[in-house]
């Protein structure tokens, strides 16, 4: 059966229909409510909607709609447009917000101000629109922008609210029916996430200036909403000292706070001990910066947790340093820690788990197993039992390149999951992935090359010489962009494919040298290093058959098909280093 599926988080494209909207909320005055707005009910992917930025809590992005399909795609039409310009001082040049669609209503963030807005899924008119002014704090805020989404909530007898967060971290509830505060939450429907927050040893953040943000949808589980925590994008803090990683939970009716998670543990709770000689108290960042899943029936939630500071450079911070990018399993109504796995130890290579892991029912060598899979910047997908964080196929622990870089100290081995295979190279071969256009731009790139550090996966990041002949770094790939990243991967229920967007794209990880002896930095380089073979960066879906041992008749494999479609792009001028966080 045809059917249709999301690969990725979209950016929401719009066009121009006309000026800039007045409407604060949507009143009906001497006409009855259309009918989108009487109906009862749970909104689900099965009646066309899509209710959640991941279509549902499992991240699946799967549609069962087979209106749409292989045969006619390529007729398809726009149906109307909608700009955003007008919703903030200065037009958005960064769209990545995935809208949701509820009854016939598509609701989205929108302009450099976040604001919300509800437009009629069938013909783009404006229902109502929402802002909050946020002055200066907005000003500070370290995610910018519109973000990537919004969330909705309903009792299904006829209570319709709409979730988000805003540029000033602010947790606001609004009537979906007609874009009004909705006054029982928080304080006059607005909950100030920065109370609470801390960094050094318990000190609180200033409420304006303080560094903290978030600009993923929150999770909405029942009657609880869940919100993660992100810093400013970038490999370099302006010290390592930052504010502390959390996530946490709210009643979604009083918008009371339920359960706090410490990405960074504190005396006494378990991952202390992984911060040594006490530098858990002089550290930040570990936030959960993407989009948060989880299963309702199990009552259990999944945190996809990012890098301590500084990026690159971990000498302030030895030991492995829980909980940064693991990913943490918690209790949906406590927040305990069920369990966790590390997928890299004293993380120095900016390798965030960047998207929201994927709840999978899935049967390998005959067994169900509730899965959960996490795509990675690394190019593995990292497969568990969602309920007792088992690897489905064994991960191993094997010995990596140790760190020369002064006060370093890296970990003697860290995870390599030896099932699925890398859904992108993960490594640079040379000469093999050396551009090879002539025997000139060979021989050029194999002299490039020599000037920095290659090795295999989790080679550590060296100190820049810019003196002649220096190392100018370690050539790492996949690079900060992954691999996956934000976008993530979906999952066809009915097929057993997991499809997961990944670019190979060259980066070079380098310390310079600083006042208090090194610094981790993110340079942006001047003059790519060499790309891979006859490309610059490469794009790829990579298609996975999780558990039934064929991949669409590609590959036949004992336990996992694997396929890849690769999209070349020729050689561009461009720096690298760029991210996707």
């Amino acid at each position: 059966m045809p059917r249709k599926l999301l690969l990725c988080a979209s950016a929401m494209t719009l066009g121009l229909l006309w000026s800039a909207p007045q409407i604060a909320a949507q009143i009906f005055v001497d006409t009855p409510a259309p009918p989108q707005f009487q109906a009862q009910g749970q909104p689900s992917t099965k009646n066309g909607e899509w209710p959640g930025n991941g279509a549902d809590l499992t991240f699946s992005r799967y549609s069962p709609l087979d209106q749409i399909n292989a045969t006619n795609f390529d007729k398809l039409q726009v149906a109307w447009r909608f700009k955003t310009d007008n919703f903030g001082p200065y037009p958005e040049y960064k769209l990545e917000g995935t809208p949701i669609m509820i009854r016939g209503v598509l609701y989205t963030t929108a302009g450099t101000r976040r604001s919300v807005i509800a437009l009629d899924a069938k013909t783009g008119e404006l229902i109502w629109s929402h802002s909050l002014r946020e002055g200066a704090r907005a000003t500070h805020s370290p995610r910018q922008l519109s973000g990537r989404g919004l969330s909705y909530w309903t009792d299904g007898a006829g209570d319709e609210r709409i979730i988000y967060v805003t540029t000033g971290y602010r947790l606001v509830q609004l009537n979906a029916k007609t874009g009004a505060l909705v006054n029982g939450f928080g304080t006059n429907g607005v909950v100030d996430l920065k109370v609470g927050v801390v960094r050094g040893t318990e000190q609180p953040i200033d409420l304006e200036t303080g560094e903290i943000g978030v600009h993923t949808a929150p999770t909405v589980v029942g009657d609880m909403v869940i919100v993660g925590s992100a810093m400013k994008e970038g490999a370099t803090v302006a010290t390592h000292n930052n504010t502390k990683g959390l996530v946490r939970a709210f009643d979604i009716r009083s918008g009371k706070q339920v359960w706090r998670f410490d990405t960074i543990p504190r005396p006494g709770q378990p991952g202390h001990e992984t911060w040594e000689n006490n530098s858990w108290a002089i550290n930040g960042n570990v936030g959960v910066w993407t989009h948060i899943s989880a299963d309702p029936e199990l009552g259990l939630v999944y945190l996809p947790v990012e890098t301590p500071t500084s990026d690159y450079y971990g000498g302030h911070r030895p030991g492995n340093n829980l909980f940064a990018e693991s990913l943490v399993c918690v209790d949906l109504k406590t927040g305990v820690r069920k369990w966790h796995y590390q997928f890299v130890h004293h993380p120095i290579w900016n390798f965030d788990n960047s998207s929201a892991p994927l709840l999978l029912d899935i049967t390998v060598n005959g067994k169900a197993i509730k899965a959960v899979a996490s795509p990675s910047k690394q190019a593995w997908l990292y497969v568990f039992d969602r309920v007792t964080g088992q690897p489905v196929w064994p991960i191993e622990e094997r010995p990596v390149p140790q760190s020369d870089v002064p006060g370093e100290k890296t970990s003697p081995t860290q995870p390599f999951p030896t099932k699925p295979p890398a859904y992108a190279r993960n490594y640079l071969k040379v000469p093999d992935d050396l551009i090879d256009f002539t025997p000139e731009l060979r021989a050029e790139a194999l002299e490039i090359v020599k000037h920095y550090t290659i090795g295999p996966m989790f080679t550590p990041p060296t100190v820049r010489d810019d003196n002649p002949g220096g190392n100018l770094g370690t050539i790492q790939l996949p690079g900060s962009v992954g691999g996956a990243n934000w976008g993530g991967g979906a999952f066809d229920p009915e097929t057993h494919l997991l499809y997961v967007p990944s670019a190979t794209a060259p980066f070079v990880a380098d310390i310079e040298p600083g006042d208090d002896g090194v610094r981790g930095e993110c340079r942006q380089q001047r003059r790519r290093p060499a790309a891979p073979p006859g490309v610059g960066d490469v794009g790829e879906v990579a298609v996975s058959n999780l558990g039934r041992g064929r991949s669409n008749g590609v590959h036949d494999v004992e336990e996992f098909g694997f396929a890849r479609g690769i999209a070349e792009q020729q050689p561009k001028s461009r720096r690298i280093g760029r991210r996707g966080s």
